[in-house]
């Protein structure tokens, strides 16, 4: 039997918590997370990976130390490992993460937004 398509819209509308990613698949070691985002989140990095951002739905600005840089649907951003960034939605966003297993959403800075990991829907 041939795998199923994953619709991002009807997964999406599985769940409305913000800055809490829903697991919707896994290739290999990496997974692919649905979330959706509104308001600011915590500063933080990632020591021993990129992460990648996929904008579906609104506007994600991303702050890094040295600037930000805004994105719209459609457009996709790798921070890379180590690099100290803080996303934040004027309005509420709909993004698809792509990151190897076991990474925090929050990464070394842990904390109350700290999300569960392995969280399918």
């Amino acid at each position: 039997m041939p795998p199923k398509p994953i619709n991002f819209t009807d997964k999406l509308s599985k769940f409305s918590e913000h800055w809490s990613p829903r697991l919707i698949a896994e290739l290999n070691h990496y997974q692919f997370k649905l979330a959706k985002i509104v308001g600011d989140f915590v500063w933080h990095s990632h020591p021993e990976t990129d992460e990648a951002f996929i904008i579906l739905d609104g506007n994600l600005v991303i702050e890094f130390r040295d600037g930000s840089v805004e994105l719209k649907p459609g457009e996709l951003i790798v921070v890379p490992k180590g690099v100290e960034h803080k996303p934040y939605a004027r309005e509420e966003c709909s993004i698809l993460l792509i990151e190897p297993r076991g990474t925090l959403n929050t990464g070394d800075a842990g904390g109350e937004l700290t999300a569960e990991q392995d969280k399918w829907i």
